[in-house]
């Protein structure tokens, strides 16, 4: 009998119709370009990468530098996620808001914060020094890049796996005790199982992050060179740029980052738990010494990971000329970003705004047919909705530029290229939120709901949306924060009209002007931390459960 064509199907089929437009064709038109030669097709460009060390060796230290990151973002997110889940934490959502506002910082100012911080003349270092008499490691190399990037991106980890804990049924725990369970088994054996397809989805954002991450390495890398840095230097580099060569190197990152998603998956598909959610955990409060050393910890790491942007604001305030800050304070800083730079504000909100709305729709749409709706189609669907992600921003603007920039589409510099571009790059924040909380809740209670005689889409709605809300608004968040600061796209698709915040920053710091870069990177902190204390208000909950 043949099967009916219902609205998932023909979702599916549009979805996957607006990937081949907008995804498919230029990925192609990318790798295509990685080899093609003077000649015609070629291997050549492969070659000259595993054939010279400085080229591969990106290659290592970009897996070096993301597998550190992963793992260490798990050993702080995870514990911490578990603390504010299960014990009581004073000033809890205060402390959740401070870990969002800790990922924020625009690459290029926070690592330059970071240099301010803990560079050779840094202050950090220098009070150290002058104390203690210690001479504090290098910021600068392999080391440096993974703190910076450890403090930026530990915040997924968290909010992920806290979202996760929060609709943990708590009376499978119990039971756990009851048979005898208890301190680490109990977290590992009961704990754990229920919340590794969030971890897991954590892990994979932090390792995409990590990979494509071009600020950090290219401010403090110092000859520690990896691929988003060699892929930009063969991108524009005046000095014998090669753009075929450059996506060569891309498409290796695309097959590399592909090959992770795809284990991570396969993982998935076989361990993967559901509970009711019906009795979530109760925070209880603990004692004595216990209660110190927790919230010491909690608040020391949260507190280190705000310095950046605590250097940020400071420095906003300083009188400054250009790269130079003068003593005394004063607010010209402000003032010269608001006469020459105002409309990027806008322009911020406006865009973001747009992208947000988009990606929602189609990161509950892509999520719930790749998890509920399984098949060739979707899957591939889901696969495809991730490679932007580990693609370089640049590499991806310049594709964007080249594949709609010119006739019939002339979208170069418009709002509607910018806006296509942070779709494209920021949906998976979403989509692997919505997918991870999806996986917990049981697919009998969409049934049910059928079975009475419900629409599928009626119970979808009613039902299955309803439960996957703070798995949805978690990822959104995530997706939120990044739109507004995403630079390394936006700094080629955007024009004097479509102007950001972040691109914004950029210029300021490549002319010299770290006051005005300071005090727009301030603005920005400001604007976030607003969104977020908003959609708290308008939702009526506490925290990252928005």
């Amino acid at each position: 009998m043949r099967k009916k064509t219902d609205f998932w199907d023909f979702l599916s089929v549009l979805i996957l119709a607006l990937f081949a437009l907008f995804l498919i064709a230029p990925l192609f038109s990318l790798l295509a370009a990685g080899l093609r030669g003077a000649d015609g097709w070629t291997l050549e460009h492969l070659r000259r990468f595993f054939g010279k060390r400085y080229y591969y060796r990106a290659l290592l230290n970009s897996l070096a530098v993301s597998s550190s990151v992963t793992l260490l973002t798990l050993l702080i997110g995870v514990p911490m996620a578990y603390a504010t889940t299960f014990w009581a934490v004073r000033g809890r959502r205060a402390l959740e808001m401070l870990i969002i506002v800790a990922m924020m910082s625009p690459p290029f100012i926070g690592a330059y914060s970071w240099i301010l911080l803990c560079g050779r003349n840094g202050w950090l270092t220098a009070f150290m020094l002058r104390t203690f008499g210690l001479q504090m490691p290098t910021i600068y190399g392999f080391h440096g890049i993974v703190l910076v990037l450890t403090m930026k991106l530990y915040p997924f980890v968290y909010i992920y796996v806290s979202g996760a804990m929060k609709k943990l049924d708590i009376s499978l725990v119990e039971a756990a005790q009851n048979l005898g369970m208890g301190g680490a088994r109990l977290v590992t054996r009961a704990v754990v199982p229920l919340i590794a397809p969030t971890a897991l989805s954590a892990a994979l954002m932090v390792f995409m992050n990590s990979m494509a991450d071009f600020g950090t390495p290219q401010l403090i890398g110092e000859g520690f060179v990896t691929l988003p840095v060699l892929v930009y230097t063969e991108f524009v580099n005046e000095m014998g740029g090669d753009t075929n060569f450059a996506s060569a190197i891309a498409g290796l990152m695309v097959v590399l980052t592909a090959g992770v998603f795809l284990l991570q998956k396969a993982y998935l598909e076989r361990r993967s738990y559901q509970s009711s959610g019906l009795l979530n955990p109760s925070p209880h409060a603990l004692e004595g010494r216990a209660n110190r050393v927790m919230h010491a910890a909690l608040y020391g790491v949260v507190l280190f990971s705000l310095l950046p942007q605590a250097v940020v604001c400071y420095t906003s305030f300083l009188h400054a000329n250009r790269m130079v800050f003068l003593g005394g304070y004063s607010l010209n800083s402000y003032r010269l970003a608001f006469e020459t730079l105002g409309s990027s504000v806008l322009n911020t909100l406006r865009l973001g705004v747009a992208s947000i709305l988009l990606i929602l729709i189609l990161g509950i749409a892509v999520s719930y047919l790749s998890v509920r709706r399984r098949g060739p189609l979707n899957g591939a669907i889901d696969m495809l909705s991730m490679f932007p992600y580990i693609i370089p921003g640049s590499v991806l603007g310049i594709t964007l530029l080249t594949a709609f920039g010119g006739r019939p589409w002339l979208l170069a510099g418009s709002g509607t290229i910018m806006v296509l571009s942070l779709v494209i790059r920021r949906l998976p924040y979403t989509l692997r939120s919505s997918a991870a909380i999806l996986r917990q809740i049981p697919d009998n209670l969409e049934e049910a709901s059928v079975n009475l005689g419900v629409s599928p889409l009626k119970s979808f709605f009613r039902i299955t949306f309803v439960l996957m809300l703070p798995g949805v608004m978690s990822g959104a968040i995530l997706s939120w924060v990044t739109v507004i600061n995403e630079l390394s796209s936006s700094v080629i698709l955007y024009s004097t009209r479509t102007r950001t915040l972040s691109v914004a920053v950029y210029g300021e710091v490549v002319r010299g002007s770290y006051g005005t870069a300071a005090a727009l990177s301030t603005l920005l902190t400001a604007v976030t931390i607003l969104s977020l204390l908003l959609a708290s208000r308008v939702s009526g909950q506490e925290g990252l459960r928005l």
